[in-house]
This record gives structure tokens, sequence and C-alpha cells, in this order.
């Protein structure tokens, strides 16, 4: 077995190497590793620009199945994607190649950051002053964007590998498996390595590379991992940095905030960006958003493209919108059907709002279609927001990782639970987010009002509600809709084809 799994890694290793080649291009031009001269401190972004283009690339599958698992979401129908349908139902089949394929890419592209990190080493045998200044903030920068791919792998199987090189077969023969908490704590320490090389500013007050990672991208990522380590007061200190800075103000209108006017906003701390490249280059560089759309629509714009409807709003979420009065947080998360209203007029609303209809505000109408009542409207571009020349669904639309909105919540949330905070009170933080969304401020809070306002804020966004109910073993939450949940089904289990070539263990 050691033998198979040797030549499996060197196999996927040579992989990783040859699209190094292939994935590091800069906006001008492609980056051939082979060609590059150390000595020549310019030419040291693009190592950086091949890793922002390494973090950006990411399969179709990989978000709509980190997020599908929470109670906010549904996977859209049956069709060709069964397992997947079962996996929202805590249904797991080992052997789905959409396991295997998340796993594979997101440690291809920790493999990749890992080389760009050691072209900048290569370059700092060379560098000095303020040239080597960069190149220690530049490995700081993929060492963040690093730390959020072994979050994804650890949230999702739990104990996985720690890799920091491009020879991952040597580490895991010397280090083993991690656990989670093992890799959290890994994500804490490479964080506060990381932090004094990063710049004081907001990603979009960057001029060199707008929107890329500064000190508070790590600062974030530094309290989501002790938020999975219930390390309640290292989330206090590291979402507070970013509070206290006040560098950071959520975006005033929230149905914009996740389409074009809303990119690189002052909310945003991390988002993968995609644009026009021009022909020279390959033309376009975009997420296909396909999965997240609805099957069927007409769109204010003509011939824009439908999706596919994997990714569904759940009723319970719409319910629990519509009985807490929300207005512009439900008009801008769900695209309903009139299927999907009739649905609801059945189960006692009957009373809705105006905005529930099948018009988005944009003017894009939401007809009926087969795999589900409903769409997510967070990852809705209006067609008439879709570039001139591309008909593709959610075309150019740079997808938020990172918001503010939810260091804020975090902050609440770890202050309710104990910690002590330097930035304010957890009420403070709560009643920012709420009076975005139109609603009164509260006195005080606990941890319920903390969670109930990140249920209505953070909902489909990357699986924050699902982490977060595992984390408090609120399975309850998580046991409806004939769905039931228990502690055995927290993780995936590791796909089949690893478990064949990798010490990994389903125990």
């Amino acid at each position: 077995m050691k033998k198979t799994y040797k030549f499996l890694l060197l196999l996927g290793l040579s992989i990783s190497i040859i699209s190094c080649s292939d994935e590091f291009d800069t906006r001008t031009g492609q980056l051939n590793t082979n060609d590059l001269d150390y000595t020549d401190a310019s030419e040291m972004s693009q190592a950086l620009v091949g890793a922002y283009n390494v973090f950006s690339k990411i399969g179709w599958e990989e978000p709509i199945l980190l997020g599908v698992r929470g109670d906010d979401v549904n996977a859209g129908g049956l069709g060709d994607q069964q397992p997947y349908s079962d996996t929202d139902r805590y249904i797991y089949s080992q052997s789905y190649w959409m396991y295997n394929s998340l796993w594979n890419a997101h440690y291809s592209d920790i493999i990749d950051l890992n080389t760009a990190i050691i072209q900048l080493e290569r370059y700092r045998e060379y560098t000095e002053g303020e040239d080597d200044e960069r190149a220690q903030q530049y490995i700081a920068e993929v060492k963040v964007l690093r730390a959020w791919l072994h979050l994804n792998i650890a949230r999702t199987w739990g104990d996985a590998f720690i890799y920091q090189t491009n020879n991952p077969f040597e580490e895991v023969e010397a280090n083993g498996v991690s656990s989670k908490e093992e890799i959290m704590q890994f994500i804490v320490n490479q964080m506060d390595e990381a932090i004094p090389f990063l710049p004081n500013l907001r990603p979009n007050e960057r001029t060199d590379f707008p929107g890329a990672v500064t000190r508070y991208t790590a600062y974030a990522l530094k309290a989501i991992a002790n938020l999975e380590m219930e390390n309640y007061q290292g989330v206090a200190d590291a979402s507070g940095e970013i509070i206290s800075s006040g560098k950071f103000s959520l975006y005033p209108d929230f149905y914009q905030l996740f389409k074009t006017p809303g990119e690189l906003s002052d909310e945003s701390l991390l988002e993968m960006q995609y644009d026009e490249l021009g022909a020279d280059v390959g033309g376009t560089f975009y997420y296909q958003y396909d999965p997240f759309g609805p099957q069927n629509w007409s769109p204010a714009r003509e011939n824009a493209s439908s999706g596919w409807g994997f990714y569904e709003p759940s009723m319970k979420y719409i319910k629990f919108m519509l009985d807490r009065n929300e207005t512009t947080r439900l008009e801008t998360s769900v695209l309903f059907t009139d299927r999907g209203i009739q649905e609801l007029n059945e189960e006692g609303y009957t009373d809705l709002p105006d905005f529930v209809n099948n018009t988005t505000q944009s003017g894009d109408v939401i007809n009926d279609f087969e795999r589900a009542l409903f769409s997510s409207g967070k990852h809705y571009l209006p067609s008439v927001q879709v570039p001139e020349d591309q008909n593709v669904y959610g075309a150019g639309k740079n997808f938020i990782v990172i918001r503010y909105a939810e260091v804020l919540l975090m902050y609440a949330e770890a202050l309710t639970r104990g910690a002590a905070g330097n930035a304010g009170s957890a009420a403070d933080a709560v009643n920012q987010v709420r009076s975005r969304a139109g609603l009164s401020n509260l006195g005080t809070v606990t941890s319920k009002d903390v969670m109930d306002e990140k249920f209505a804020e953070l909902a489909m966004e990357w699986g924050i509600r699902y982490y977060d109910m595992i984390r408090l073993n609120n399975y309850s939450e998580l046991s409806y809709d004939g769905r039931t949940f228990s502690a055995d089904l927290e993780y995936l289990p590791y796909p089949q084809e690893q478990l064949a070539a990798l010490p990994l263990s389903n125990d």
C-alpha cells in the first residue's frame, strides 16, 4: 500500500508541478516557472499573481459541496447528481466524484501555493531592503490563502493533512494525519506569523493589487479558526483587531453587495475576483455560477442563460425570515418562483409581503422549474449586469469569501460566550448588522440572539451555518424536513480513491 500511495502522490505532485506553469498566469501574459530570473526582483510579483489565480480558479462543485449540508440550503432536486442530493440529507457515498474532486482540488491548490512560497523564498536569496520586505509580504499573503484551503478541508473531513511543501508524501511520512484541532491551531500560528508582514490596509485600499490579502484578512481567518476550537477569547481578540481598526464598514445596500456594485467594498476581507482578461490571455476569467442559478427564467437582458438549479434556500430558512419580518435580507437571499410561493401559501404563509414574487428588483423573472422551488439570490447576478458579450449565468461576478458582517457576529458571539472584548459590546456589533437590514436595535443580546442573526445574515455562504451548528452540537436544528442528524454525520467520509492510497481511517 505504501508503494501505491507514494506512486499516486508522486503522480499528483508531477501533475501539480506541471499545472504550476499552466495556472500561474498573469493578467498580461503567462508565467513559465522554469524561466524565472530570481535575481530580478521586478518579476517577483508574478509568483504572487499566480497564487491568486490558483486561489480563485475553483471548480463549480467546490462551493456547493462545502455549503449544502446546513438547514439554510437544500440540494436542488434529484436529477443527474443523486449523491449530491443525498449528501444534503446526510447520506454519504465514499465513491462520489464530488468528494474526491474537492479533496484533490484543495490539496492540489495547496501544493501550488507551496510552490509559490518556494519561488518567493528563492527570490529572497537575492533581495535586500524594500525588495526583501516585499518578498516577505508576498509569502505572508500566500500563507493566508493556503490557510483558507486547510480550513475548508478540516471543516469537511476533520482529521486531515497539513502540507507546507510541494513534497507531500515526505510530510505525510514525517507527520502523519493531523487532527482538526491541530489544523486549526496551525492556521492560528500561521496567521500570527503572517500578520506582521501584511499591509495595514483594507483589501480595497491596496493600490498594487486591489482586493488582495491584508493583515485584517489574516485576523479574520485567525478568528474563524479559533471559533472552530471554541477558543472564544481568541475569537474576540482577533475580530476585535478588525473592528477597532475603524477601516471596515457594512456596504449600505445589502442587495447590491452581492452584485457588481458591491465588488471590493469596504465590507470585503477576502474576495475571489473575476473579470475580462482580453483575447490575448484567454478572454475571460470567471467562476461557473450555473449550479446556483434557476433552471428557467425570463431575463431582463435577452439571451442571458439560466442555471442548473443545484442550490436552493430551504423552506425552513424562508419561514424563519418571514417570521422575523425580514425584508432586505430575504429579498436579496432568495429568488422566488410561483410554485415556491404557492407552497408557502399552503403552509399558512398567505399574507406575504409584496417583494415575495417571481420578479427580482432587477427585472429578471424566475419561472417555475423542476429541480427546486427557490434559488440563491446571493449567487445571482442580474442579467443586466452580465458583461455585454457574455451570456453565461453570473459571468464575471466576484465571489465574496469573508466579509465584515461575519467578523462583527463572530465578535458578538464570543462575548456572549464569556470572552472579554475591547471593540464595543456584543449588542453594538449585532445592531450594526441589524441596522443595515432595517431591523430595530436590541438592548442586550444572548448567544441565541447572535446565532439567529448569523442565520439571517450569512445563510447560503460557504456552509457557515452548518459549521456553527456542529460546533455547538445543535443537531436538532440540522434535523429538519425529514432529515435526522447525529454526531457521526458531522464529517464527510474520506473519498474512496484516497482511502486506497493514503493512510486514512474512517473511524
